[in-house]
């Protein structure tokens, strides 16, 4: 039985975790039996925003204790993760994984990823474990390892993501991009949507490749 990580940056699409895709994420996962190790970093989200409006909200959250509401509090601080103990990690989409796992959202191709987030994806990646990135995760990958992903065909993000020293390959919501030599693993999601049913096709294929190479 596999022991997967899954990398939370919040809860919500606008301002943390894309809450279908993490969900989509925990269920294939444990469809296949795989053990699953919820974790994210105990920092305060860059932002707060009201996803009835769509607009900001002046107050602080923690993305660990937001992230804690998608893994039913079963979650741990990325901090104390030590990698040997897992076997894949996966990273869901939304903004928070570009506002609170990196600045991606504020810097562009010049953003900075959280330390710890950086130290697993490098631990992972030296000890030849697969990683998938889902959505706009796609850009951490790129950043830190120069990988080959897709974020489906958004040219401004694409572009970004070559600037990074990564490779973007143009996918459709349903597909995934396997880079081969980082072990990594993509797909659009909601990059493209448009509806859940959909989105679940790529992150199905994500799931259960990183569980193959696992």
């Amino acid at each position: 039985m596999a022991k997967v990580g899954v990398v939370l940056a919040g809860s919500g699409v606008m301002d943390g975790s894309e809450i279908h895709e993490a969900v989509l994420t925990l269920y294939f996962l444990d469809r296949s039996g795989a053990e699953i190790v919820c974790m994210a970093p105990d920092v305060n989200q860059l932002d707060v925003v009201n996803h009835l409006k769509g607009e900001p909200s002046d107050e602080t959250r923690n993305v660990l204790v937001e992230a804690a509401r998608i893994a039913r509090g079963d979650i741990k601080d990325i901090k104390e993760i030590k990698t040997s103990g897992l076997d894949a990690l996966i990273f869901p989409g939304g903004y928070g994984a570009a506002k609170n796992l990196c600045n991606f959202a504020v810097k562009g191709a010049d953003c900075i990823v959280n330390p710890e987030v950086e130290r697993v994806i490098k631990e992972m990646h030296e000890a030849g474990k697969p990683i998938g990135f889902i959505c706009i995760a796609p850009v951490i990958a790129a950043k830190v390892l120069g990988a080959e992903v897709t974020i489906g065909s958004d040219k401004d993000t694409a572009a970004a993501i070559e600037k990074m020293g990564g490779k973007h390959v143009i996918r459709e919501v349903e597909d995934i991009v396997f880079d081969g030599k980082n072990n990594v693993v993509s797909t659009p999601a909601y990059m493209l949507g448009p509806s859940i049913s959909k989105v679940a096709l790529g992150i199905g294929k994500l799931v259960d490749k990183v569980l193959e190479l696992a």
